[in-house]
């Protein structure tokens, strides 16, 4: 039995212009897999998707901001609430906008949400976690991630936001590893 409790309600809930505000990340690792040809490793990045509760197909954890926590905080607390990690926000990915079919109220009657999304390195899987008797966690490779993504705006979150950024972290390892190699210069 999970000793953490998730948050109901929009008692707390954040709006803006008619938006509701929402905090969401894409957790991540990595993890070594053998190439066949050669027997070395090659580092590959999983990210961790969770079942949708509306609907086929999988979702990355997000919620609403509320008023007593930073946008930071409420990645983290979606993160546990819904796909039961732990780990280190270390990067914003940017601010997504979509629309709920489901989620509308009397602050925003037309559902409109404005996401702020991060990348999480997971550091810790929990065995028990407040939303586990309706949610499966599922560890993809990222072109499985974007077939099996529902939503076109977490699918332009991990193409756009957190792809981008791991490109860049490539680029700049790949700069350093270059720059060790190089002949020194006299």
């Amino acid at each position: 039995m999970s000793e953490l409790v998730a948050r109901t309600g929009r008692q707390l809930q954040r709006y803006k212009d008619g938006c509701r505000l929402v905090a969401g990340c894409i957790p991540f690792r990595y993890i070594n897999r053998v190439e066949n040809d050669t027997g070395t490793y090659e580092k590959v990045v999983e990210v961790l998707m969770i079942n949708s509760t509306s609907g086929p197909n999988l979702v990355f954890p997000k919620g609403g901001w509320e008023n007593d926590e930073t946008v930071e905080q409420a990645a983290v607390r979606e993160a546990v609430e819904e796909a039961g990690v732990r780990g280190d926000l270390v990067h914003f990915l940017g601010y997504y906008s979509f629309k709920s079919k489901t989620l509308q109220d009397e602050f925003c009657p037309e559902g409109l949400c404005k996401a702020a999304m991060f990348a999480l390195l997971v550091k810790e899987e929990l065995q028990f976690w407040p939303e586990q008797s309706t949610r499966q966690r599922s560890w993809l490779i990222i072109p499985e991630a974007m077939e099996r993504c529902r939503h076109q705006w977490m699918r332009k979150a991990l193409e756009e936001g957190f792809l981008k950024w791991q490109d860049d972290i490539l680029k700049e390892e790949n700069h350093l590893i270059s720059s060790d190699l190089s002949p020194e210069q006299d």
